[in-house]
């Protein structure tokens, strides 16, 4: 892992020496007791001067000069002869008898032995364990740090460079000396120096003997904000974390501002100027830390007045606002104000002219905080799909006693002007029906229509129905659409025994998801860019996603075309309130009709250009597998497709003809199974590549879809590659990818891979509260992901792990060595706190030598009773159990995306039978876009065959991320 030298060699801050004052240093530095005297020698002249010159830049005094033949007139007693020259230094005042003092005697002997130069192994190691050291007391450690800086001298500043205690460096003879500004050796504590006292007694600001002693200062450092405001919002905890972690690490100060923009009004202690340690441990925690209240005064000017000069007096000018469309509206207002804010705080003399200097500008960025993901220009926004996962949960509750009594349910969700999460909860549970406020339906038939669908889904053979309604259903007359109305429909029409459950704050609560815990901490790290990178003209920016890529638009336009939505909607303009939402709501939208409608002669295709389509499942489990077989079923039946299931793999095919056609019951309920229904195995085509071609030519299949991992991607390409010999395999063919290891070329999300990681954040999340409860405990955690450090690296940044090895960057003992060190430093400042266990996490495959066991046994030892290690291994927990929404629906989304695929591939290749290279395919996420990339070009071109996963790693970033935000990686950015 990379990490920073415990040892830097600094560039001078000014090209010409500055001792320091002799006043601050001569009547500040005191000898520890024990110690009065300590005697050096130089081997010449050269080192003599050297040396000399170096105690006196610290601030010692020459007392006493000696050289032979000639002898100072305050020259005290005897020397010795051998000497071509010797110096006495001493660090009190005039009169040596005032005060604690301590004596160098500094002698020039030629031909004396010289010190060797420190090797790059002495350089790592602690240096007050390699040899005796003189230690003063000085409350002027950072002036010390400053004047060693300017000469370039190493040192080792602990318990860390920001916020140093002690500071040990070495003579140019090699003498280690240290200074302390801690008066009790024994304390972790910095005293709180407020002045220094010189020699005549006039006492100076610290702050000023700080500032002189380091020289003008390159810019005024920037202060940023962070606010929570609006609905709380899962995965809130973790923005703030990050803009708090990212901002000290950026050289900023981070201010947490409570209960939303009343601490802004309010002032005061509500406006808190936040250390490393103080966001420890938010990232499982729900809700929102720094609270939240709606504040009527901020929507008035005087409300904002208030604001402005509390800002200034905090020194705060950059301000990020996590919230809803109102909260980052009343932000950019405030922004558009500041200029006459504070020309009116100057007119009013409520500050004055100086106060406002450096301020005149007042940067804003945006991150969406709301369960109800109803911000445009944003796939997802901070809380959402943790808020979806409450749902989905409770419905598959739900689910089952409905299946048990063969009742329907009702369910009520939030959005009062958005559909999201029904409609998305409508997919992921296999509802049967959704209201939403985007596409209400006709206010004369929707009764009708309700239904029909519900019966048809009943004479099917299905014993429960599931309706969700937006707590913002319309229909297309703008007539609200209750609960209650949908009951009393199904009861009266169908005589069934209907239930209303309405899931109210529950869908508010609890710990984010793995994915809201990456897109907060993402969003948060990539806000306090945007704060750093913004100037005057540059508009405020919203933080948002498009798909799997982070993203920057101009939050007033992101406002406002969240705001057209209700508008459009209000004037029955539905066709525009759908497009106004994020890129994949319509689709989804469509492929919920695709798979819920059956029978519906006017959605399916003409007879002549009907298909036999066959589904595969290769490689091990994934969450997901089952919803995708399912969506593309539905899919083909909604439009007169006959579809298949090869069942276990291209094994079952060759030896046992699994091939079985999927009817509609069938597959309803899958989408919330994990496995596989239809089997899987790691067996490829070449287990019997003729056998294979002979079934596919046997059932005359016009299409595949292969849904799996690595094998499949091998298996998509085998199956390619024998087309020349088997034109039965001159078909479209699409592997849909479903890994938890998400190391499938082509693309950078894989089926599986998020209900991985959110068993894998719930199972650490135990771990590390198990290791918080002893205090000084360490848990290295293997996972799994192949030779692909992908799961690993994103799990790491979601529970705060201290480190993480993966296959791509390998475990070296430099690596080991440092973290142990970043351990020792962190558990020597931990003493007592709470929320102090750490967690590391290793890849499977990251080394062949240092096995997890190996890791936890040289930590346990190198920790010398200080603190404890153990493993844990969540082992094939990892697959997980019911899948995540969020796999549930890409599954579904990218199935139907594969059904069209090969329908149009059909199309295009009338008399071919899909013999293109571009008709064997992988679908995948690439940044911001849904991309079919062919088999031969990923296979030759973009996978590193021998390691199983693709040339290019697109999570670079999260590992980048994790690494600046983590206790250990960050501790050099620490201060009280």
């Amino acid at each position: 892992m990379a990490t920073s030298p415990y040892i830097l060699p600094y560039q001078p801050f000014q090209p010409s020496r500055q001792s320091l004052s002799s006043n601050q240093i001569t009547n500040s530095l005191s000898l520890v007791h024990g110690v009065s005297c300590l005697s050096i020698v130089a081997g010449d002249e050269d080192s003599f001067s050297k040396t000399l010159n170096f105690y006196l830049d610290l601030g010692f005094r020459e007392v006493v000069v000696y050289e032979r033949g000639l002898h100072a007139s305050d020259a005290r007693g005897d020397h010795c002869f051998d000497s071509l020259r010797e110096s006495w230094l001493h660090s009190t005042g005039d009169n040596p008898d005032e005060g604690e003092q301590v004596t160098i005697k500094l002698r020039c002997v030629l031909n004396a032995t010289s010190p060797a130069g420190f090797t790059e192994e002495q350089r790592a190691r602690d240096w007050r364990g390699m040899s005796p050291a003189l230690v003063l007391y000085t409350p002027y450690i950072d002036s010390i740090i400053q004047q060693l800086r300017r000469e370039t001298v190493l040192y080792q500043a602990l318990p860390s460079d920001s916020a140093p205690m002690e500071v040990y460096t070495h003579d140019p003879l090699g003498t280690l000396i240290g200074f302390t500004s801690k008066s009790n050796p024994f304390t972790t504590t910095v005293p709180a120096v407020k002045e220094a006292v010189s020699a005549d007694g006039a006492k100076t600001p610290i702050e000023a003997v700080n500032a002189a002693s380091a020289g003008p200062t390159p810019g005024k450092k920037k202060k940023i904000g962070i606010i929570t405001s609006g609905g709380d919002a899962p995965g809130m905890n973790g923005a703030v974390r990050a803009v708090v972690r990212a901002a000290i690490a950026k050289g900023c100060d981070a201010y947490a501002i409570y209960e939303g923009y009343e601490g802004l009004v309010q002032g005061g202690s509500m406006m808190k100027k936040m250390s490393w340690t103080d966001v420890r441990g938010w990232l499982s925690e729900g809700g929102t830390l720094i609270g939240t209240a709606r504040c009527a005064p901020f929507r008035e000017r005087w409300g904002r007045l208030k604001a402005a000069k509390n800002m200034i007096v905090n020194g705060i000018d950059a301000l990020i606002v996590c919230g809803g469309d109102g909260s980052l509206t009343g932000a950019d207002l405030f922004r558009a104000e500041w200029s006459g804010l504070l020309a009116e705080l100057v007119a009013t003399n409520e500050l004055t002219a100086d106060s406002i200097r450096g301020y005149e500008h007042l940067t804003i960025v945006g991150l969406v905080g709301s369960i109800d993901n109803d911000m445009s220009s944003t796939d997802a926004t901070i809380g959402g799909f943790s808020s979806l996962s409450r749902i989905c949960q409770s419905v598959d509750f739900i689910d089952a006693t409905a299946l048990s009594h063969s009742r329907a349910f009702v369910v009520e969700v939030m959005g009062r002007h958005c559909g999201w999460l029904a409609l998305m909860a409508g997919i992921a549970t296999g509802a049967d029906y959704v209201f939403i406020p985007e596409q209400p339906p006709s206010a004369d038939t929707w009764g009708d229509e309700l239904c029909s669908i519900v019966h048809e889904h009943r004479k099917k053979g299905k014993r429960k129905t599931i309706v969700i309604v937006a707590e913002g259903a319309i229909d297309d007359q703008l007539n609200h659409i209750s609960p209650e109305a949908v009951k009393d429909l199904l009861v009266e029409k169908l005589g069934l025994d209907t239930r209303i459950t309405t899931l109210g704050h529950v869908q508010r609560g609890g710990s984010a998801v793995a994915f809201d815990r990456m897109l907060s901490t993402m969003q948060g790290y990539d806000a306090v860019d945007a704060v750093l990178e913004s100037t005057p003209e540059t508009p405020s920016p919203m933080i948002g996603i498009t798909e799997n890529k982070i993203s920057r638009k101009p939050l007033i336009e992101a406002v406002a075309m969240t705001k057209s939505v209700a508008t459009a909607i209000k004037n029955k303009d539905f066709k525009t309130a759908m497009a106004l939402r994020d890129t994949e709501f319509e689709e989804y939208y469509k492929a919920f009709q695709a798979i819920t409608i059956v029978d519906d002669e006017s959605l399916k295709v003409p007879v002549e250009k009907r298909l036999k389509i066959a589904i595969i499942n290769i490689g091990a489990p994934a969450g997901g597998m089952n919803a995708a077989t399912r969506a593309a079923a539905c899919y083909c039946l909604s439009r007169g497709h006959t579809p298949y299931a090869i069942h276990n793999g291209f094994t079952g095919l060759a030896r046992h003809d699994s091939v079985r056609e999927l009817k509609w019951l069938d597959v309803e309920n899958w989408v919330i199974r994990g496995g596989s229904e239809i089997g899987t195995n790691r067996n490829l085509p070449d287990v019997d590549i003729g056998m294979v071609a002979y079934y596919f030519q046997k059932y005359a299949f016009d299409g595949l879809m292969i849904v799996g991992g690595f094998e499949a991607f091998l298996s998509l390409y085998q199956l390619e590659e024998a087309r020349a010999n088997y034109p039965a395999l001159r078909i479209p063919m699409v592997c849909l990818p479903a890994t938890i290891s998400n190391n499938v070329p082509g693309t950078e999300y894989s089926l599986g891979s998020d209900t991985c990681l959110n068993a894998l954040v719930d199972y650490c999340d135990v771990v590390k509260q198990s290791a918080s409860a002893t205090r000084r405990r360490v848990f290295v955690v293997e996972v799994q992901g192949g030779k692909s450090g992908y799961v690993a690296t994103y799990a790491g940044l979601c529970v705060g792990a201290i480190a993480v090895y993966t296959p791509e960057s390998g475990i070296d003992l430099r690596m080991l060595d440092a973290d142990v060190r970043k351990l020792r430093e962190t558990y020597t400042r931990d003493v007592g706190q709470t929320r102090a266990g750490k967690l590391i996490l290793r890849n499977e495959k990251a080394s062949k030598i240092f096995t997890t066991e190996l890791i936890a046994d040289i930590i346990r030892e190198e920790a010398k009773g200080r603190f404890d290690a153990r493993t844990a291994n969540p082992g094939h927990v990892q697959q997980g159990g019911i899948p995540s929404p969020m796999d549930r629906l890409r599954a579904t989304r990218l199935a139907v995306k594969c059904m069209q695929f090969i329908e149009q591939n059909q199309e295009e290749g009338t008399g071919l039978r899909g013999e293109s290279v571009e008709s064997a395919s992988v679908i995948g996420i690439l940044g911001a876009k849904i991309v079919f990339t062919n088999i031969k070009y990923l296979y030759d071109h973009e996978t590193e065959k021998t390691n199983r996963r693709p040339r290019k790693t697109f999570w670079t970033t999260l590992q980048t991320v994790s690494e600046q935000l983590s206790d250990v990686r960050g501790s050099e950015f620490i201060s009280d």
